[in-house]
């Protein structure tokens, strides 16, 4: 009832914390990202995800070939020479076949790209739990949506880079 009821006060006792110094990026993170001229495969179910995806990569000169779930992503990449796509933005939740598994099954496929190409989830499930389910699924990354598009450039420049270094290892 209004007038009626109970107060409580809590005192909690804080120091304020120096200054800490900037934490150091790794190299990749601090170079400017380039994707010119890579062909990306994105797998997205949501058309206006699809859509801003593949507009805001393509203003910065990348070709993105969309599939709307993981079975037609797995279909695609089968269906293409090896080395088409540079990469396969990938993401978790989509019907007919999800993120996961079209992971699964790409890495799974008799041919040598198919180990090596880089695969980055792309998806709301933010979790440690989901990164780590995704990681151990055969995916190289892991970001959460919105996406941040300066983060996934340069991620797809580390993983597209770390991949010509070993093919040029395997010729």
């Amino acid at each position: 009832r209004e007038g009626e009821g109970s107060e409580f006060v809590i005192t909690l006792p804080f120091e304020i914390a120096e200054e800490l110094p900037e934490p150091q990026q790794a190299a990749w993170e601090t170079e400017t990202a380039d994707v010119r001229g890579l062909r990306i495969l994105l797998a997205e179910d949501n058309a206006l995800n699809a859509e801003i995806v593949k507009k805001l990569l393509a203003d910065r000169g990348a070709e993105v070939e969309v599939a709307s779930d993981g079975r037609q992503a797995l279909e695609a990449f089968e269906s293409h020479k090896p080395g088409t796509y540079a990469a396969i933005l990938m993401d978790v939740m989509m019907p007919n076949m999800d993120g996961l598994d079209a992971t699964r099954a790409i890495r799974a496929l008799d041919r040598a790209d198919a180990k090596v190409i880089p695969i980055i989830a792309m998806t709301a499930n933010a979790f440690d739990e989901d990164k780590k389910r995704s990681l151990a699924r055969g995916m190289n990354a892991h970001l959460s949506k919105p996406i941040n598009v300066p983060m996934l450039e340069k991620i797809l420049i580390k993983f597209v880079s770390k991949k010509c270094e070993e093919t040029q290892k395997e010729s």
